[in-house]
């Protein structure tokens, strides 16, 4: 059996043209993991096609052909399914925007996987090879990943072509229910946790030393959270990581936290305005003093990637000034932006839906830099333009030499990657080309 399997990209990231030079890409592990999970006894040959850096060849030699999908890649993959289909390949299609959507991904694919694929993928293949696939495979309820698993196939891409390849995942879902996110739509409120032990193996196997966690809350968990972080202090690594601002209530855990270490953290600040917290499902953000977080983790040696959303109910045009000043001097290592997006099946979605606000359902635009709904106290433009000024705003040249001195941040990893979003930040104009952006400016 011959097998493919491909990342799709949107606008934003495809190599050609993309806004990402492939420097700042990290190898994703979503395709190495399904690869690992393809049964042994059908002796596959395995392809990974990663868009962010390759193109993906127009004819395949593949009996079947898996994407995984999320809602600002879709149109790609539909697009990329009805080739291959027309070319009598077999197109399996999975992913968070799958799981969102199952019935549209349905009609683009011989088959959909909803929900995380461990059980399903395999099946999926087996029915495959013996001519009995069915249309749909669902994670069942009572899907865990406390156990023993194959270790992801990373040889199967080229390192060279990556930032890196030491990607790892010790836990899936979150915990919360904010508004926005898709996790608790796509896969519950409940925390699925892989054995520390084989977290630690896989980190040993690999054998890097700066190494790159992305779950989406590594400390929804306290217990096990400081189980991991125990493990990781014999292995001597630097890692990266993205947390929760609740971590400012537990200081024993803060200082585990470096001990294990920890260089880095990303964390949903969201917005400087409590009532915007609010409207964003985050209450708890608002229990925490975000100047004396940031110190703290300073203190600690940690660095800071602040996450802020733009387009909340409560944002009025003053946000985009004050948000931007408020990260540059409390020295944010490296701030980033977005704009509110309503992915489809979310609470928000339906929420705006509702109310008749939703301007777009063209999913490409969904990636989080589009503006794909009336906001409350703005014009689409106001919104697009003033998150584009809060980006250049904190990226000049004066303001990183602020933040990163304050910060006593002069590392050249950290310079570096602020130098990149530099480079996102004054180029946005060149990369929105499609006609949705254009229209945006030209109103404005």
């Amino acid at each position: 059996m011959k097998i493919a399997l491909i990342s799709p990209k949107g606008p934003l990231y495809r190599h050609r043209g993309g806004i990402f030079r492939k420097s700042l890409r990290y190898q994703p592990l979503t395709l190495t993991t399904l690869a690992a999970l393809v049964p042994p006894e059908l002796d596959a040959d395995i392809e990974l096609y990663d868009e962010g850096i390759e193109d993906v060849p127009a004819q395949l030699d593949a009996d079947i052909i898996g994407m995984t999908v999320i809602t600002g890649t879709s149109k790609r993959a539909y697009e990329l399914a009805r080739a291959y289909r027309a070319q009598g390949k077999t197109v399996v299609l999975g992913g968070p925007h799958v799981t969102l959507v199952p019935d549209e991904a349905a009609l683009h694919a011989d088959a959909v996987v909803v929900g995380y694929a461990e059980d399903t993928w395999p099946e999926l293949l087996r029915d495959f090879a013996r001519g009995a696939m069915k249309r749909e495979y669902r994670q069942a309820l009572d899907f865990s990943l406390d156990r023993q698993m194959p270790f992801a196939r990373r040889e199967l891409f080229d390192g060279r072509r990556f930032l890196t390849q030491a990607v790892f995942e010790a836990t899936r879902s979150c915990g919360h229910d904010c508004e926005f996110c898709v996790a608790p739509t796509a896969w519950g409120n409940k925390q699925f946790q892989k054995p520390v032990s084989w977290v630690v193996e896989d980190i040993r196997r690999v054998g890097q030393k700066r190494i790159l966690f992305i779950d989406l809350n590594l400390v929804a968990d306290k217990t096990y959270a400081k189980e991991l972080f125990t493990a990781l202090i014999p292995l001597k690594v630097r890692w990266f990581g993205l947390s929760t601002v609740l971590i400012a209530h537990d200081r024993e855990l803060m200082e585990l936290i470096a001990r294990s270490g920890c260089r880095g953290l990303l964390i949903g600040l969201e917005s400087v305005n409590t009532g915007s917290l609010r409207d964003a499902g985050k209450r708890f953000n608002s229990s925490v003093d975000y100047r004396q977080l940031i110190a703290d983790l300073h203190d600690l040696g940690i660095a800071l990637q602040g996450c802020f959303v733009f387009g909340l109910d409560h944002d009025e045009l003053d946000v985009f000034d004050a948000t931007a000043q408020f990260a540059i001097d409390t020295a944010i290592d490296l701030p980033r932006f977005a704009i509110l997006t309503p992915f489809p099946g979310t609470p928000l979605h339906t929420r705006l839906a509702d109310q008749n606000r939703i301007l777009t359902r063209d999913w490409e635009l969904y990636d989080g830099q589009h503006v794909v709904f009336q906001p409350q106290n703005m014009t689409p433009q106001q919104l697009a333009l003033g998150h584009e000024r809060a980006w250049k705003s904190v990226y000049r040249y004066s303001a990183i030499a602020r933040r990163l001195w304050k910060a006593r941040a002069l590392e050249p990893l950290g310079i570096a990657a602020n130098l990149g979003y530099r480079f996102y930040a004054h180029h946005l104009h060149r990369f929105y080309t499609c006609d949705w952006h254009l229209a945006i400016q030209r109103a404005a």
